[in-house]
């Protein structure tokens, strides 16, 4: 279900949406094109985990999962994303996230 915010925030082919969500436990960050309805690129603290490096649910893990989508996001070819941050303020997990992912090249 969309919410307020998400439904004016649109993500095309040319410049995908980069969706935000946090849980108690975890956030994830996902590129989706919204034209074709399918998720491009997705990352998580869950992902980072599998790989092996030792992550928490705070700041600092936000800022390795903006570092990792940005990273992802431009190997797939994605340089400029539309920012949805799902209703969320934008504040602690979620700026971090987001200025990780500018500082490591993503357009937004």
């Amino acid at each position: 279900m969309k919410g307020k915010l998400t439904k004016k925030i649109k993500g095309s082919t040319e410049r995908p949406r980069l969706s935000v969500f946090r849980s108690l436990g975890h956030i994830y960050a996902q590129v989706i094109d919204d034209d074709k309805g399918t998720t491009l690129v997705s990352v998580s603290t869950l992902t980072l985990k599998k790989s092996g490096k030792k992550v928490k649910n705070n700041i600092e893990a936000a800022k390795r999962v903006g570092e990792e989508i940005a990273k992802t996001s431009i190997a797939a070819g994605i340089k400029k994303v539309v920012f949805d941050r799902s209703g969320y303020v934008y504040h602690g997990k979620i700026a971090a996230l987001a200025d990780a992912a500018r500082a490591a090249g993503l357009e937004f």
